[in-house]
């Protein structure tokens, strides 16, 4: 007698079908070890998160079936040999064109300066302020990146020229 149902093997994949009670049911037990699968896991999701994020991940990677990556890793894996690289997708003519022109040194750039965490301290107790107080300055921007600034920095614009005498204004990178 002939049953229709939908099995679950070790590797998350499903049969759907016709099953022969004469069947053994060891023919649907994984028999690799609890570990192994729980890294293979975990590294697709890895792996799914990081091309997700924009990074270069072989589609083969994460295609790679539990049995596969049993049989490039082993039954236990070492974590040494789960590693892996990839890199930032990038449009290389886009990488050009920002080396083009250095910001920095552009007539109308204002003075910059990266303040310390301690000159940061000084401003904020100078002028009581706290750092959501201040002017904003996305990790988008050019001078952010060309610095590479990260959030929480201050930078300390100092503006003079023709329509303003001299002005210092201070930025916190978010």
């Amino acid at each position: 007698m002939a049953a229709t149902t939908e099995t679950f093997n070790g590797n998350g994949a499903s049969f759907h079908g016709v099953l022969d009670r004469d069947r053994c049911l060891t023919d649907f037990v994984d028999e690799g070890s609890a570990q192994s699968y729980r890294y293979y896991i975990s590294r697709r999701t890895v792996l799914e998160m990081l091309k997700d994020r924009g990074y270069d991940v072989l589609d083969s990677e994460l295609n790679r079936s539990l049995t596969e990556f049993r049989s490039v890793f082993g039954n236990s894996p070492d974590l040494d040999s789960l590693r892996f690289s990839v890199s930032l997708r990038s449009i290389p003519h886009k990488k050009i064109t920002d080396l083009l022109v250095n910001i920095t040194k552009h007539v109308l750039q204002p003075q910059m300066d990266i303040l310390t965490a301690e000159q940061k301290q000084q401003v904020m107790n100078k002028y009581k302020l706290e750092d959501k107080q201040l002017p904003r300055m996305l990790e988008s921007d050019a001078i952010v990146q060309y610095y590479g600034l990260q959030k929480g920095q201050t930078v300390k614009i100092t503006y003079s020229g023709e329509i303003v005498d001299h002005l210092v204004t201070y930025r916190c990178v978010t």
